[in-house]
């Protein structure tokens, strides 16, 4: 569908249009740079440190009502490791979907440009930083107006910055518009394996869910 569907057409259409459209060069390029792993990769650091520093304060009373074990450590290091299989699964797919760039990036090095590495590097670093956040205030004693607070504006932030990465990324011409939507159903996939494998092996759903 990206590569050779009848989309094609019209995302590079889309793609055109936005990159001569009004939106500064300037401003993108900064957008598109918030994809980069040298930005990701300590915004990510600094939540997994603060996640699993929550998770070891809090071990002793997040323990569940069978008494199995809590693994703190679990959602901090599944992070990481969810953004490192990130290249493992987009490189093989640029390979094998061979789809040209945009003109700008004509007789550059890359052999695919579907999906977008920046974009799904963004989507799964900030994405599981956000997940991480809202586990780690989720069951904590606050306030019911402050934790209803919280996580819109923890998804919001998010969504926004996602949204500029993959403007940036079309807007100077490094994607087509497919290729940012593509890394963002790809970071979906790895965002719901790691909430998933979280929630069955960390230990601390059944606790949290006690106490309210």
């Amino acid at each position: 569908m990206a590569g050779h569907g009848p989309l094609r057409a019209l995302d590079e259409r889309l793609g055109r249009a936005l990159v001569t459209g009004h939106l500064p060069a300037g401003p993108a390029e900064f957008c598109a740079d918030l994809g980069n792993i040298a930005v990701v990769l300590p915004v990510l650091c600094l939540v997994m440190v603060w996640a699993g520093w929550q998770g070891w304060r809090d071990r002793s009373a997040e323990a569940t009502n069978e008494g199995a074990p809590v693994r703190w450590w679990l959602p901090p290091l599944a992070a990481g490791l969810t953004l490192a299989v990130v290249p493992a699964l987009v490189v093989p797919l640029k390979l094998w979907l061979a789809r040209p760039g945009p003109p700008e990036m004509a007789g550059g090095a890359h052999d695919g440009f579907y999906p977008s590495g920046h974009g799904a590097t963004a989507a799964v670093a900030y994405g599981v930083a956000a997940l991480l956040v809202l586990r780690g205030v989720r069951g904590r004693r606050t306030g019911r107006p402050a934790r209803r607070l919280v996580a819109p504006a923890v998804v919001a932030v998010v969504a926004l910055l996602n949204v500029a990465v993959g403007l940036g990324l079309v807007r100077r011409g490094y994607h087509w518009p497919l290729d940012v939507l593509g890394s963002w159903c790809l970071a979906a996939v790895l965002l719901a394996v790691w909430w998933g494998v979280c929630d069955r092996w960390s230990g601390a759903g059944t606790g949290r869910a006690s106490r309210r």
